[in-house]
């Protein structure tokens, strides 16, 4: 399995409290088709499957952006590269429930 950063950034006034939002679109590539689908039905965000590949939006506090301290603003490359491990052991957890 494969997890990369391909988007992020602010979505602005997504949610009831009409406050800005920051968001993280992942790509996920590697998966068999029976993970794809529990990931898919399990996951909380916005999940969708495209030729083989998982795709995932999820929304966060500004506060509890992963790219919004003044450090990651500084050294972007190693926080993403730090949120793709960080998403890559998070989903390798959550697909051991499946078994």
């Amino acid at each position: 399995m494969e997890v990369k950063v391909e988007n992020y950034g602010l979505a602005e006034k997504i949610d009831v409290e009409d406050k800005d939002m920051s968001f993280v679109n992942y790509k996920v590539t590697g998966l068999d088709s029976s993970s794809l689908e529990f990931l898919k039905e399990n996951l909380e965000g916005e999940i969708q499957i495209k030729d083989n590949d998982l795709y995932i939006k999820i929304f966060y506090d500004e506060e509890m952006a992963p790219f919004s301290s003044d450090e990651a603003k500084a050294k972007i490359d190693d926080f993403i590269v730090r949120e793709e491990i960080e998403m890559n052991v998070f989903l390798s957890s959550f697909l051991e429930d499946m078994e």
